[in-house]
């Protein structure tokens, strides 16, 4: 495999930034990430930091160097990552659990397969044209789905979200691919501080005129100066996928094929998984769930 990539992630006019974000990759396959804690909750950065550490430790287990099953590793990857931020709220006898938006895209044997929960989004942009797009889990976008003449009137919170990880719920999240990758595609993981900014135009634009590592710093500066004293933590991680020996590398371009088995790069702080996280089937996390339910009605019944 090779690619170029570049990220950044900048604080907007919040209290602090809860974005993260990371990338890891072995000879044989490669994995991208990027969560957006969730403001309204408590430890929001927590959330989003437990949910990347968790995916990343998950991926260096199970890519050697290829993983087995690549949606399934993505299916694991979100269920895990929400048990162990609801484990982290039921340790800490918290009644709200941090939350948090995810996107992950895996790149294996030249064609990407990702998944999404909540508002981060995922572009694949080929030959100067928006090729694909996730789709936000919002009333709006749900909205946007249904036919014109049964669209609401009513525009207020639709851009409330309807799941993400963390929440005291099963999560939603959608599996896409494999999609087989082009020479020069570009693929661009963020969060709604970018997207909210910019326009689909702007973004394709400059992903596609500039390197990645030029585009990515310009287009979160963009959303920052666009948004002023509004503006939300803007954070970016772009790649440009090359075909090894027909093209010129482009600047910072990783070359997988040098990589030993056995080895695993990483951007991401060294995570961990408890002892109960290959326990990833529905009942585990309804148990997780309930834990959390229980512990909000104790208290209710002990105010009243």
């Amino acid at each position: 495999m090779k690619f170029s990539v570049f990220q950044v992630s900048r604080k907007g006019a919040r209290d602090k930034n809860e974005d993260r974000m990371g990338y890891c990759y072995t000879s044989g396959s490669a994995m991208f990430m990027l969560a957006d804690g969730m403001g309204g909750h408590p430890e929001g950065e927590v959330a989003a930091q437990l949910a990347i550490q968790t995916m990343a430790a998950l991926f260096q287990k199970e890519a050697k160097p290829e993983l087995a099953n690549v949606a399934g590793f993505l299916n694991n990857a979100v269920r895990s990552a929400h048990r162990q931020i609801l484990r982290y709220a039921i340790d800490r006898g918290m009644l709200d659990a941090p939350r948090t938006t995810v996107v992950l895209a895996v790149i294996q044997n030249g064609a990407m397969s990702w998944t999404h929960c909540g508002d981060s989004r995922l572009y694949l942009i080929r030959q100067a044209e928006l090729l694909m797009r996730s789709r936000d889990h919002s009333l709006l976008e749900q909205d946007l789905l249904k036919p014109s003449a049964l669209r609401s009137d009513n525009v207020r919170n639709r851009n409330v979200l309807f799941t993400c990880l963390g929440s005291p719920t099963r999560p939603v999240y959608d599996l896409v691919g494999p999609v087989n990758l082009q020479q020069g595609d570009r693929v661009m993981l963020c969060s709604d501080g970018l997207w909210s900014a910019l326009s689909e135009q702007d973004i394709v634009a400059d992903l596609m005129q500039k390197p990645v590592d030029l585009a990515v710093p310009d287009l979160v500066e963009k959303a920052l100066r666009l948004a002023g004293s509004h503006s939300d933590n803007v954070t970016c991680l772009a790649l440009e996928w090359e075909t090894p020996d027909t093209f010129e590398t482009t600047r910072a371009a990783i070359t997988t094929d040098s990589i030993l088995d056995g080895v695993f790069a990483s951007t991401v702080q060294a995570g961990w998984l408890d002892s109960e996280a290959d326990d990833l089937d529905d009942q585990a996390i309804e148990r997780s769930i309930a834990e959390i339910n229980a512990a909000i009605r104790r208290s209710a019944q002990k105010k009243t």
